[in-house]
């Protein structure tokens, strides 16, 4: 029995978990160093959805956000998650690639790596954990916990074993979904001491409510760090709360030593914080929803797939959806959900909720893991579903990254031909998102952000409010800053002038070929004049983060195209002409 020590999650997975990884920069920086003197192990304050929020969504650079930090804060580790062979992205990316991304992040401030595969298919973790090592960072090697009927403690345990041989540090339990109960964590943490013997975290999320609980269990059974997030951003689907796990395991034999006060002081700044976000915090996401232990999405996934919902204005579907994911799960191998099987599962749930017929749309990245891209399932996947993907393809039995030639030196030369490298690090940027990364890294994302407001004020009048007697004139708050704008009705043509978007035509053209759901355009395959197959994937949609191909229903020829790579298309939207 010995005195236990936090990881505080609140710049990481706390908000990722509750506000969708909306929390900037400028929020984090005033209380830097007041976090810095409590004593935590680690600061959790990178990774994850980070990344990619910050230049999709934030217009800030997360490496800019890393150094900032580690100015601020030199006295505690900060901490990263890493997704293996993912690392911040939502598929394998090269050897080469990979290899520089953990170095870069080393130098830029992280001294803890925590690296997980979503499958726990230490393949996938091999090169990231080596690499970590060689920089002389803290690796936590970490097992995705899950419960199915192929997850035992055995199973995590000969998964641990394969970690400590990689030299990992210590190991994490990442209960994603909050489903570890009490005597789970305890028989899992007592084995893991005795048969691993490194050093163990317990990281859960309150979703079930059973954490509090799982961890005090935790502690008894010989955990030596528990991950804990301020409570302005604990419970629901994020971790709980650190003041009460500190004034909980006060006086015990796992003392955390931690002064409640200077944590009061620090919660008092994130209770403005979470003010701020209010507007964005879903009332779901703060719940507990026992549910969880039926349909296992974990917190971070929660909140983005109500924010998917919302986006394909199918709010309705959501009980039929969250159905849907167990079954979606099963047929899929039973993989823990996390980031990214838990967007490959919660994405196709949703599409054979919203498509009204099981896999009738497969998106690129289900028929990917169905493959053997993402590594090897648990367990063996639905044969029908099988067939369907492969047909008389193979699927992949080696060491899926050894599929991929490298793509560092191809990314620097695209990136170098655009001119969008800034620094070193903008190469990586661009290497793990190219579709989105060249924008922001041009320096045009905050326009484009401006507009968006404008545009919400035209069509939603959220949060803006009308000068009397004039109706077309709003003003506007964007960050703190207000702008006044006028809003006059345009023609087709000049709104797609005034948004830098091809405004797609209705859905009732003639041969009008439709976006199924509401996306990015990130591809088209055709162009005017091409002749066209029933069947042919004529353009790609990006939605809720993976790719979903179009096909043409009919053949015939194209004979217009309303929309452009990058414009944002709705459900219904005809995105072309054929026949």
């Amino acid at each position: 029995m010995t005195q236990v020590a936090i990881t505080d999650t609140t710049l990481r997975d706390a908000h990722q978990s509750l506000i969708a990884t909306r929390m900037r920069t400028r929020d984090m920086l005033p209380i830097a160093e007041k976090l810095d003197s409590v004593g935590f192990f680690s600061l959790e304050v990178w990774g994850g959805a980070t990344f990619d929020v910050c230049i999709r969504f934030l217009n800030e650079d997360p490496w800019d956000r890393l150094r900032s930090l580690a100015e601020e804060i030199r006295e505690t580790p900060l901490q990263m998650l890493l997704r293996g062979q993912n690392i911040v992205g939502y598929r394998h990316y090269p050897d080469d690639i990979v290899i520089k991304f953990v170095e870069k992040s080393a130098e830029n401030g992280i001294e803890i790596f925590r690296i997980f595969d979503a499958l726990n298919d230490i393949r996938n973790m091999e090169v990231s954990i080596r690499t970590a090592k060689k920089t002389g960072a803290h690796v936590q090697g970490t097992i995705s916990y899950t419960i199915s009927p192929v997850h035992t403690i055995e199973t995590f345990v000969t998964f641990a074993t394969e970690l400590a041989s990689l030299d990992c540090d210590s190991i994490c339990i990442k209960d994603m979904a909050g489903l570890i109960s009490p005597h789970a964590a305890y028989d899992l943490i007592k084995t893991l001491k005795d048969e691993v013997g490194l050093p163990v975290d317990l990281h859960s999320h309150s979703t079930s409510g059973m954490a509090p609980m799982s961890y005090m269990a935790a502690c008894k059974a010989g955990a030596d760090i528990l991950d804990t997030a301020f409570s302005p951003f604990a419970g629901g689907t994020s971790q709980p709360p650190t003041e009460t796990v500190v004034a909980g395991l006060y006086g015990t034999p796992y003392d955390t030593g931690l002064d409640l006060a200077l944590l009061t002081e620090i919660k008092e700044y994130f209770d403005g914080v979470k003010e701020k976000y209010r507007s964005i915090l879903d009332p779901v996401s703060e719940k507990i929803d026992t549910s969880v232990l039926i349909h296992q999405i974990p917190g971070g996934m929660l909140s983005n797939l109500v924010s998917q919902l919302k986006e394909q204005d199918a709010m309705d579907r959501y009980d039929d959806v969250l159905k849907e994911m167990p079954k979606v799960r099963e047929d899929l191998g039973y993989p823990p959900l996390v980031t990214p099987t838990s967007q490959i599962v919660g994405t196709q749930a949703v599409l054979n909720v919203m498509m009204g017929e099981r896999y009738k749309v497969i998106p690129k990245e289900v028929r990917d893991y169905v493959r053997g891209i993402y590594g090897r399932p648990p367990a063996p996947i639905n044969k029908q579903l099988l067939a369907k993907v492969l047909g008389d393809e193979v699927a992949v039995t080696c060491r899926p990254a050894d599929l991929l030639p490298p793509e560092l030196e191809m990314r620097t030369r695209e990136a170098e031909e655009l001119g969008i490298i800034g620094k070193e690090e903008d190469i990586l940027t661009y290497a793990i998102y190219p579709q989105i990364a060249p924008k922001f890294l041009r320096g045009e994302a905050e326009e484009e952000k401006l507009q968006m407001a404008v545009a919400t004020a035209a069509t939603s009048g959220s949060g803006v409010h009308a000068h009397a007697g004039i109706f077309n004139k709003f003003k506007v708050v964007v960050d703190g800053e207000a702008f006044v704008v006028e809003v006059e009705p345009t023609g087709v043509g000049e709104m797609a002038v005034a948004t830098n978007d091809a405004k797609p035509a209705p859905a009732s053209v003639e041969g009008g070929i439709a976006s199924n759901m509401h996306g990015m355009v990130l591809g088209l395959k055709v162009t005017k004049g091409d002749a066209v197959e029933e069947g042919d994937v004529v353009a790609v949609i990006e939605a809720m983060k993976m790719e979903n191909n179009i096909h043409s229903p009919h053949s015939g020829i194209v004979r217009e195209i309303f929309v452009s790579e990058g414009a944002t298309v709705g459900a219904g939207d005809s995105l072309m002409s054929v026949y």
